[in-house]
């Protein structure tokens, strides 16, 4: 047997010392964390929307990038457990509720049985229009896509299959057209009505124009009495910003769980989330990160 009593080199050193280290790390941050490119966050608020979105909203709502991305993190927690709602503009799907299809950040739907006045088909009139149509309509929307289907009143009926359809929709994702009927169909439907009702009382905070929208997609703007209109006639006359919205939001939690607006007790957690701030005197939503986790931390059923 060949016998050495050379010393270990300094090469095998440098491994054995590098292979330590990398032991070390793995044990601290997990073996993938190591090898997946990171992330890098948006560095303000601002960056999740186009500068048109954002001079839309500051002009007609009154808040800011970051008030409306801590509201839409409000909203998006119940509709899809995730508080990283801007991968949300190409979601699509039939949930079984008979209002059709669901598709992007606030829900729209094509309409069913449930919902005989969808606001699906206004977003793809907007898009049409965004995309140059001289006389824009939703079904020029479903030609210009190679959608298969139709209005059938005031329903959007989509002849294609679910896998077929859907997966058009979500190739829209990151279409600035898209993105841009989307935010037009949100304030015409909800938030133009919302921020209207919370101004008429006296109130311009982030939360009460939040609370507000999250009514108004989850339960209808006008109509019923469990809507938005129906639960501002039930909250009282207070000029008292924090004690109306405190009658508003019990009022709310007595219905937001009925008539399959949530699955229970998730409606209850969702109009908590607005209450939380409310007691926590963060009525205008900015700097809030801390705050924002700990009303968002529950788990959906």
């Amino acid at each position: 047997m060949h016998m050495s009593n050379a010393r270990p080199s300094k090469s095998r050193d440098k491994i054995l010392l590098t292979l330590l280290c990398f032991t070390l790390l793995a044990s601290l941050f997990g073996v993938t964390a190591l090898f997946e490119p990171s992330k890098a966050a948006a560095a303000s608020p601002d960056d999740n929307f186009s500068p048109e979105t954002l001079q839309f909203l500051r002009n007609n709502t009154g808040l800011d990038g970051e008030q409306w991305n801590n509201i839409m993190k409000l909203i998006n927690k119940p509709e899809q457990d995730d508080l990283n709602w801007i991968e949300y503009y190409g979601y699509c799907e039939n949930i079984k509720d008979e209002r059709g299809y669901t598709i992007g950040l606030f829900g729209a739907t094509t309409g069913g049985s449930r919902d005989t006045h969808p606001d699906g088909p206004e977003l793809f009139k907007a898009y049409d229009a965004a995309k140059g149509a001289s006389n824009p309509s939703a079904e020029g929307a479903l030609k210009r896509l190679g959608i298969n289907g139709k209005m059938k009143g005031s329903i959007l009926e989509i002849k294609d299959s679910e896998k077929v359809f859907c997966g058009k929709i979500k190739k829209l994702q990151n279409d600035p057209a898209w993105r841009k009927a989307m935010w037009e169909t949100f304030y015409n439907v909800y938030i133009r009505y919302s921020v209207e009702q919370a101004r008429q009382r006296g109130f311009t905070s982030a939360v009460t124009i939040g609370s507000f929208v999250d009514t108004a997609l989850n339960q209808g703007a006008t109509g019923g009495s469990n809507t938005l209109q129906g639960l501002l006639a039930r909250s009282g006359s207070s000029s008292n910003e924090k004690t109306f919205m405190k009658n508003f939001h019990a009022k709310r939690t007595l219905v937001v769980d009925t008539n399959k607006y949530n699955k229970p007790p998730n409606g209850k957690n969702r109009v908590k989330q607005w209450d939380t701030l409310v007691d926590m005197g963060k009525m205008n939503l900015k700097n809030v990160d801390s705050e924002i986790a700990k009303v968002t931390d529950w788990e959906m059923k």
